[in-house]
């Protein structure tokens, strides 16, 4: 009896049925991949939406957004703000080392903001070519662009200097003697107030980290992914079966001449 395994694989799936099946299923499988970059797309959209709605809209009070004892929320992350305080000690002042300015290397100048006696912001006020900058002084009103800190640490640089290599409220807290924000604002403007002279150079808030708000989609989209791999695996997995099973399979030994020329003849010896 021939072995059904030995069955050469393509005789089956060459049947009109296996064809067809296999057709149907690549069908299935590429709606579903195109779903699931659909979905993807979707997240994609949904996190430059949310970015782009919140850059768009009228700056409003720092304040407004969180209170210096809370976490920076997400909705905060891109908004434009404006602050209204006293410039801090130029003491406080630190540069950011390694940041590139139309294609030139620098600092960021960072810069306390009080906005009352115990509280205060970090200011990203620009960029400058050496770590060295002229500490504003007096009462400032500014607009600018929340950020967050960076995930770099860099408190190894605190003990050696005002020079530090990553932006990072947890680095400058131990810096100063009063409370600061969990978040830059990187300046854009200044309404009032006097601006150092020469002013650093007015830098673009960097992109935001992205927006969780629709991970459910990257989540939909590899469910798409994986249904369309299922459905080519059950295809297979069917054939496999088909073959195993098909009683009208072609023996391959059949063909044989051979083995068609040896018969078992009986011996003519009967038994008593």
């Amino acid at each position: 009896m021939p072995d059904p395994d030995d069955r050469p694989l393509w005789r089956t799936v060459l049947t009109p049925r296996w064809l067809g099946l296999l057709v149907l299923a690549l069908a299935i499988a590429a709606v579903m991949s195109v779903l699931g970059v659909w979905q993807l797309d979707v997240y994609h959209s949904k996190t430059a939406d949310a970015t782009a709605h919140r850059a768009d809209a009228a700056p409003v009070p720092l304040q407004s957004l969180f209170s210096i004892d809370e976490g920076l929320p997400s909705k905060a992350v891109s908004r434009r703000v404006t602050v209204d305080g006293t410039w801090g000690p130029a003491a406080d002042q630190v540069f950011i080392a390694n940041r590139l300015q139309d294609s030139r290397e620098g600092f960021w100048v960072v810069s306390p903001v009080k906005l009352s006696d115990s509280d205060a912001v970090m200011v990203v006020r620009g960029w400058v070519p050496t770590a060295t900058a002229a500490a504003p002084t007096g009462p400032v009103q500014l607009t600018g662009t929340v950020i967050s800190s960076e995930s770099e640490d860099s408190s190894d640089d605190a003990a050696k200097g005002r020079v530090l290599s990553s932006l990072r409220i947890p680095t400058i807290v131990h810096l100063v003697d009063y409370r600061v924000y969990d978040a830059f604002v990187v300046q854009e403007s200044v309404v009032s107030g006097v601006v150092p002279s020469p002013a650093p150079a007015v830098v673009q808030p960097p992109a935001p980290p992205t927006d969780h708000a629709g991970l459910r989609n990257v989540a939909y989209a590899f469910q798409w992914w994986i249904f369309a791999a299922f459905t080519l695996w059950m295809w297979a997995r069917m054939v496999q079966d088909a073959r195993r099973s098909d009683p009208d399979s072609p023996d391959p030994e059949s063909d044989d001449p051979d083995q068609a020329g040896e018969r078992v003849e009986p011996s003519g010896t009967v038994s008593a």
